[in-house]
């Protein structure tokens, strides 16, 4: 009986053994998805996860059915990759598209920091063969020439923040019973200017 029972276990950890190595090479080599597999995933067979993607990335939402399923607020990006709707808020025929032609390059970095978010949240499940990844799962030049674009959309977004920390922000409230207020040291600021210049007051 122990010889059975060590087998058994030998048996086990092997099968564990495998499990782990086929895990570690699946995380290797991600999945490649067609347009087509992809739009199987979409929800409505509960059978299956949902899927979207973002950039050519595929993530399993499953954990958010509620908001990607059949008539959550998000349904509209699952079994697709509708990366134009993240920044568009275009959920109709043209707007589900994967191209950002026309976008700025601050909308381009809004959909890289949507793609960030997904790797935060969700599983990775793979690439879409397409416009951002080539037959072999590589980044083509079109997925790189949307990160260029959409680091430069971070750099205008910092020197954005940069030059707004250096103007003061408005000191001036105004209410519909007490109308407009000037707060005291923008005008305590105002007549030292005006002594200053003119030598009066």
């Amino acid at each position: 009986m122990a010889r059975g029972a060590r087998f058994l276990l030998v048996l086990a950890l092997l099968a564990a053994l495998l499990a782990v190595v086929f895990q570690l090479y699946r995380l290797r080599k991600p999945r490649l998805w067609t347009v087509e597999e992809l739009s199987l995933y979409n929800g409505t067979n509960e059978g299956l996860p949902i899927l979207l993607a973002i950039l050519g990335s595929v993530f399993d939402v499953t954990k958010g059915r509620s908001h990607y399923g059949p008539g959550g607020g998000y349904h509209h990006f699952a079994g697709r990759d509708a990366s134009r709707a993240f920044v568009s808020g275009n959920f109709t025929g043209d707007g589900l598209t994967d191209s950002l032609q026309g976008l700025s390059s601050s909308e381009v970095n809004s959909i890289v920091d949507w793609r960030k978010f997904y790797f935060e949240r969700y599983i990775f499940a793979g690439k879409l063969i397409g416009r951002y990844y080539d037959s072999q799962g590589n980044p083509t030049k079109y997925l790189k020439g949307v990160e260029m674009k959409a680091k430069r959309g971070a750099q205008l977004l910092e020197k954005q923040k940069s030059d707004e920390a250096k103007i003061p922000g408005c000191n001036s409230k105004w209410s519909q019973q007490e109308g407009g207020e000037v707060v005291r040291a923008v005008v305590e600021g105002a007549k030292q200017l005006l002594e200053l210049v003119f030598g009066i007051i």
